[in-house]
């Protein structure tokens, strides 16, 4: 019994720790592979290119361990993103664009918990729908083309703040806000429970709809947060803008240790499975790895992630069935 006892503890503090170990061992790797991989200024640039992924990836992180995910929050970032430097160009006013930006990605959003949950839709199915009408609506309200010279609302993307780049900041903030919710608030438990076991969680009292669709809502918020800043970073609305986004934000979240089954998952799980294939992507380039390769190496990363998060709840599984 203390055997199994050790087994199931060991596989807890790996379970817990892993990600963090490939994180160091990747950074110790990258640094000794190009000598200009930890500077100042190249760690900078990948935490600015991570920004819009990672923001994403937090919501994403909320809504999976919820039982749920967004196959739309690319397409809704570049309609929210249009949309704000749209409202910039006609207000001159950087609080409105800001507000819009936020306010476009959360009513698609609200769209998207109102199909889940009131409809029934599986989230794949309402999201994927979301993906293409969002799109589709970026590209006719542009008709198709981008907007340029869109001024000072380059701040929030290229703007920073002592000496630190403002997506930095944004990510920071968003990244605290998940934590917070996810470990200090009724909200967070019942995100958990429901992930865990939804049944036992409406038995339990806790309203499942009503937690499902506030989770759409804040992930919206990070959604369109994420537009802003990508449509600032690149300097001018794009329709077609942000492409595969989604899929950014589900590879950092599953590789940060956030399981498809629901129920477990963590914020600096997902800010270190965001740093890894940051990392990943910058020392493939310094040392000039073909632009194919990179492409398979980050498709055999997502696969290794997810044959680990089944085997260690395999594993785990186990150990207590042997523990009982």
């Amino acid at each position: 019994m203390k055997t199994t006892f050790d087994k199931l503890k060991k596989s807890n503090l790996m379970g817990t720790f892993s990600i963090y170990f490939v994180l160091f061992a990747l950074f110790l790797i990258s640094m000794m592979a190009n000598e200009n991989f930890a500077t100042v200024g190249n760690l900078s640039n990948i935490s600015r290119q991570i920004a819009v992924g990672t923001i994403l990836a937090f919501g994403q992180t909320i809504l999976i361990i919820n039982g749920m995910l967004d196959l739309s929050s690319g397409s809704v970032l570049a309609l929210a993103g249009v949309l704000s430097v749209d409202a910039y160009l006609k207000t001159g006013s950087l609080l409105i664009s800001f507000i819009v930006g936020i306010g476009v990605a959360v009513f698609c959003n609200i769209l998207n918990g109102l199909m889940v949950t009131k409809f029934k839709t599986p989230p794949f199915i309402a999201t994927l729908a979301m993906m293409a009408m969002a799109r589709g609506a970026a590209l006719l309200y542009t008709n198709g083309q981008n907007i340029y010279q869109i001024g000072d609302y380059i701040v929030f993307g290229q703007g920073s703040f002592i000496g630190i780049p403002n997506p930095v900041w944004f990510l920071i903030i968003t990244m605290a806000i998940t934590w917070y919710l996810l470990n200090h608030t009724t909200f967070g438990r019942s995100v958990y429970a429901i992930g865990g076991n939804e049944e036992a969680a409406n038995a339990s009292g806790i309203n499942v709809n009503k937690i499902k669709m506030r989770s759409y809502i804040i992930n919206g918020i990070f959604v369109g947060l994420a537009g802003i800043i990508f449509m600032s970073r690149v300097n001018g609305g794009l329709p077609n803008g942000a492409g595969g986004y989604e899929f950014k934000a589900l590879t950092a979240a599953v590789i940060g240790g956030t399981s498809f089954s629901g129920g477990v998952g963590t914020a600096s799980g997902t800010l270190a499975g965001a740093f890894i294939v940051g990392f990943l992507d910058n020392i493939m380039v310094l040392v000039g790895v073909n632009s194919y390769l990179q492409q398979i190496v980050r498709g055999a990363i997502i696969a290794l992630a997810v044959i680990y998060d089944i085997y260690f709840k395999t594993t785990r599984k186990k150990l207590k069935a042997s523990k009982g």
